[in-house]
């Protein structure tokens, strides 16, 4: 389907995701995806085949950019009606159909829909703040985005335990001031954590995403990995980040998460 045949609603725009000619559709008034989401993806192990789920997906990028890594069945659920149609004509946009499927419903209802333990691997960029004030300030949109209005952490970790199968691996991209509360609830949920990743604006800051992977009936063992740090000295992407949106050697590209 080309660019011309998509309907856009008002304040809707075609960008270009600068990896394998794909595009999405975005707003700046409802909903435009940030680095987090590209991380993500990159992060995430996935297999080759199975079927993989995008919890939170939004406009649909993360399931979108998984299609560069692995042949499996890509699905995505969004809770709000307005974004899950943006990702579904983004999906039609990249001629996606047959690789990726979007659900339009509440995560913490799927399982009666789809049944226990069906994934091979979950991904998900969830709202990162509990309810306070400031959310009231934001359009409807945008506040269920940032905030935990449509679902907590607690019930994202437990959607993840229902959803995905037995040694089936959910990843996860937050703000490392809930990492404590994630690696605790993880754990309740039989998701035991396997590798985290900080991420740091520059290399003398502190980080300000945590990227955590965890192992569905998995023993304890964590592995720390290197900080990834964004921008250099001169404030350009690092090398790292430059390979992440611009892609990779070949040698380089791999199912397994890169990160």
């Amino acid at each position: 389907m080309t660019e011309k045949s998509i309907k856009l609603q008002d304040s809707e725009r075609i960008d270009d995701l600068l990896s394998h000619d794909l595009k999405i559709i975005q707003s700046d008034e409802v909903f435009s995806f940030s680095m987090d989401a590209v991380l993500l993806a990159r992060f995430a192990s996935v297999p080759k085949r199975g079927r993989v789920l995008d919890l939170c997906t939004g406009n649909g990028v993360v399931p979108i950019l998984l299609t560069t890594r692995t042949q499996a069945s890509l699905e995505g659920i969004e809770i709000q009606p307005r974004l899950a149609d943006m990702a579904r004509r983004s999906v039609q946009l990249n001629a996606l159909e047959e690789s990726i499927t979007i659900h339009e419903g509440d995560l913490r209802e799927l399982v009666k829909e789809t049944g226990h333990a069906v994934y091979d691997a979950i991904t998900v960029n969830p709202p990162y703040m509990p309810l306070n004030g400031s959310d009231l300030k934001m359009n409807n949109h945008q506040a269920m985005a940032r905030h935990e209005i449509g679902c907590t952490l607690e019930e994202v970790i437990q959607a993840c335990n229902r959803l995905v199968r037995n040694g089936g691996k959910v990843s996860m991209v937050h703000r490392p001031q809930r990492l404590g509360e994630i690696i605790s609830l993880m754990r309740e949920y039989k998701l035991e954590p396997k590798r985290i990743r900080m991420v740091h604006p520059r290399a003398h800051l502190e980080a300000n995403m945590v990227l955590i992977e965890a192992l569905k009936d998995g023993k304890p063992e964590v592995r720390m990995l290197p900080p990834l740090i964004v921008y250099n000295e001169e404030g350009k992407y690092c090398e790292e980040i430059m390979d992440i949106y611009y892609g990779a050697q070949p040698a380089q590209r791999t199912t397994e998460g890169g990160l």
